[in-house]
C-alpha cells in the first residue's frame, strides 16, 4: 500500500500502534510518555490526525475515545523508507550503499558472514 512519507515522530507513534492494535489514543500517549516524558498529549493527537490523513491509520470512534488501527504494515513502511533513502543518498544504487556501511560500520566477522549468506541466498534461491 502506498502512503505518504512518515516523519520521524510519526514513526515513533506508528511503532506503538504496530506493537498493539487496536489501541486508544490514551494508551498510545501513555506508552510514549513511559519511554519519554517530554511527549505532550496534544502533539500525539495531532500526529494521529496526520497519520489518518496520510492514510497510514484508521480509527473507530467509541463514545469519546478513538481506537486506532494501522492501514500500512511496518514492513511496507520500512521498504518505502529504505528505497527513498537509497535513491536520495546513493542515487538508487545498492552497491555504494553497502560499500559505505561495510567500510564505515564496525562489523564483526559474524556480521560479515551473515551478510555473505544473505547475498549467497539471493544469488542461489534454491539453497
Amino acid at each position: 500500500m502506498k502512503t505518504s512519507k512518515i516523519s520521524d515522530t510519526e514513526w515513533e507513534v506508528m511503532r506503538v500502534i504496530w506493537t498493539r492494535h487496536p489501541i486508544t489514543a490514551a494508551d498510545i500517549i501513555e506508552q510514549l510518555l513511559a519511554h519519554d516524558p517530554s511527549w505532550h498529549p496534544k502533539t500525539v493527537r495531532t500526529l494521529l490526525a496526520r497519520l489518518v490523513q496520510k492514510r497510514a491509520l484508521d480509527y473507530q470512534a467509541t463514545g469519546r475515545s478513538y481506537a486506532y488501527e494501522p492501514l500500512v504494515t511496518e514492513e511496507d513502511c520500512v521498504a518505502a523508507a529504505s528505497e527513498s533513502f537509497v535513491a536520495r543518498v546513493f542515487g538508487g544504487s545498492m552497491k555504494p550503499m553497502l560499500a559505505h556501511f561495510v567500510d564505515r560500520q564496525r562489523l564483526t566477522r559474524r556480521d560479515l558472514e551473515e551478510l555473505k549468506k544473505l547475498i549467497d541466498k539471493r544469488n542461489n534461491p534454491q539453497k
